[in-house]
């Protein structure tokens, strides 16, 4: 019997065919995922993938096993008892429909233990720090299942094979357990992208085994119009020279950068910061350490990297670098823009004023679509803007700052 259980906070669109044939049965299911809420003797506080709370009585000689995140098979799973079930562990409840819609009998539990789970995200946050590539997309060869980004000056083509795995990102987050399974064709030149894969000697290519993409915009501009209550705002953007209108959620990082860090910034966007002055205590370094006294979270938060991008690597993992800066664009020792930034304290939309200049990376549904939601937002840039008054990607912020590695699909099928 094969079964699809994908990690922690996976999207249900990873599912499977098994979990699809589930969801289509019109009235009785006779299987949930989800994640585990509470526990007392046999009975099973589940939240399903789709929010809904079930109550799961477990039946007396219930089958439970224990599958590896990453298992697709249950011959590799081990029987394990009731109370070695957790509160926080992912769960396929296989069983029946009980008197309530809400309550459920389970015959059989296979779940991966959330520890389990934490540790192979965090193996592979490592892995993208280590080996993740970025840029924007400038061409893509569909006959030969290739592509080409680009970062700065410098072009990669990178090389997609049957096995290559692709995610999009859609909506207003980049989390990676909200990107949803996609394929080749959806990437489109303009997009966003990550890369995880086998580079060239000599870097110029990259054997893809996992790619990441999304369409997103920077804008720059100052504020014309704010809706706080509301959670939205207008600006014209520098670059386009256009009104346009952005919503900010929830989701939404808004972030507010102290003065002498966005002067330093300028500088650097002038061409002028001289190496010493950045690296001094006054420098950006010390400014990512001490500009709001935050230290980010282990992603979800912000991605670490900052060292290889001090050390002129470009970006590191999906959280670290603008896939569409230049060569040092907003680079300064201890890390980017995008890293400085998701070190900052978080703002409040209430806090902005009509006139205030901002740089936000929104995300957008398709490339050209006119809706368009706060990935961040950032104020206090005004020395930023003026060293760069076109709206130039001399400075731009990376939509990767946010989320957390969940792009591993674990179980079976």
């Amino acid at each position: 019997m094969m079964c699809l259980l994908p990690v922690a906070g996976a999207n249900p669109a990873l599912l499977g065919q098994a979990a699809s044939a589930a969801s289509t049965a019109p009235a009785a299911p006779t299987r949930y995922i989800g994640t585990i809420k509470s526990l007392s003797g046999n009975a099973v506080s589940l939240q399903t993938d789709q929010g809904m709370m079930v109550n799961v009585t477990v039946a007396d000689g219930a089958r439970i096993l224990q599958l590896a995140p990453g298992s697709t098979d249950l011959k590799s799973a081990t029987a394990i008892a009731l109370t070695d079930v957790s509160v926080g562990d992912r769960v396929l409840v296989t069983g029946k429909a009980g008197d309530t819609p809400t309550d459920f009998n389970a015959v059989r539990l296979i779940l991966m233990k959330a520890t389990d789970i934490a540790q192979k995200h965090a193996q592979e946050e490592q892995a993208w720090q280590q080996h993740g590539s970025g840029g924007l997309v400038v061409s893509v060869d569909a006959a030969a299942s290739a592509l080409t980004i680009t970062a700065g000056a410098k072009k990669t083509l990178i090389r997609t094979t049957p096995a290559t795995i692709f995610r999009r990102y859609a909506g207003d987050s980049v989390k990676f357990e909200d990107a949803t399974k996609s394929e080749f064709s959806s990437i489109q030149p303009g997009d966003q992208l990550r890369v995880l894969g086998t580079k060239s000697d000599d870097g110029a290519t990259i054997d893809a085994d996992e790619i990441v993409s999304g369409s997103f915009k920077n804008l720059s501009g100052t504020i014309a119009t704010l809706d706080a209550a509301g959670g939205s705002l207008t600006l014209k953007d520098l670059a386009t020279k256009k009104m346009v209108t952005v919503k900010v959620t929830a989701n939404s990082a808004v972030k507010s950068l102290p003065p002498f860090a966005a002067q330093m910034l300028a500088a650097r966007a002038h061409g002028g910061a001289a190496a010493g002055a950045a690296g001094g205590p006054g420098g950006a370094r010390g400014m990512a350490e001490s500009g709001g006294g935050a230290t980010p979270a282990r992603p979800g938060g912000a991605w670490p990297g900052a060292g290889q991008a001090a050390a002129g690597q470009g970006s590191a993992g999906p959280g670290s670098t603008g896939p569409a800066a230049g060569p040092g664009a907003g680079r300064v020792a201890g890390g980017d823009l995008s890293q400085i930034v998701a070190r900052l304290p978080s703002a409040m939309l209430s806090s902005l004023h009509v006139g205030d200049a901002v740089m936000i990376v929104a995300s957008q549904s398709a490339p050209g679509a006119s809706s368009l939601t706060a990935i961040t937002l950032l104020s206090g840039v005004e020395p930023i803007l003026a060293a760069s008054p076109n709206g130039s990607s001399a400075m731009t912020l990376s939509p990767w700052s946010l989320g957390s590695n969940g792009m591993a699909e674990a179980g079976t099928q």
